[in-house]
């Protein structure tokens, strides 16, 4: 049997109500720290999901990376696209900024995602069509920084619909 002298019920040390608030806030910190290791340390480079699948002219996806030591990148995009998107192609810039804005890098892309008869060229899971697609196999950077990385579309209609997410990422991580 238990001596009640050193033995204090939680409930008897702490109301429901601070339970409840300490419960809360555990959770909020946790939450906050997976949701905070999700860039970089799993390769993924900037993302973004697109509010009603639609992508405005000048609405760039960037993202801030620190290099610390001279590191070469294997860079790919993962984009993904509904039965909206009007087009059989997909028109892109890929750029690397330096911390003052100076570009580093910077290269067109333009990736066939339908063919001639406007069939795509992936299979529709949950009515969405993904692509991984080749952007720079060995992007070197040679300094120490803050470097952004940018992507935006160069497609003639605006706003372009129908493109769902876009995932920067690279595989040497």
């Amino acid at each position: 049997m238990l001596n009640k002298g050193f033995f204090i019920p939680l409930h008897d040390f702490m109301d429901s109500y601070e339970m409840k608030r300490r419960a809360v806030i555990a959770l909020f910190f946790s939450l906050l720290l997976v949701g905070c290791d999700h860039k970089e340390s799993d390769g993924i480079m900037l993302h973004r999901e697109f509010y009603q699948t639609v992508w405005e002219r000048f609405d760039f996806v960037t993202n801030q990376v620190e290099i610390t030591e001279p590191t070469t990148f294997d860079l790919g995009l993962r984009i993904s696209f509904t039965d909206d998107y009007p087009f059989g192609y997909i028109d892109l810039v890929f750029s690397v900024l330096t911390s003052d804005g100076t570009p580093y890098r910077s290269k067109g892309y333009k990736f066939s995602v339908k063919d001639n008869e406007g069939n795509w060229k992936s299979d529709a899971i949950n009515g969405v069509y993904s692509f991984e697609l080749p952007i720079n196999k060995a992007l070197q950077i040679t300094e120490a920084g803050k470097y952004s990385f940018k992507i935006e579309q160069k497609m003639p209609k605006t706003p372009l619909v129908g493109v769902k997410e876009l995932t920067l990422f690279n595989n040497n991580i």
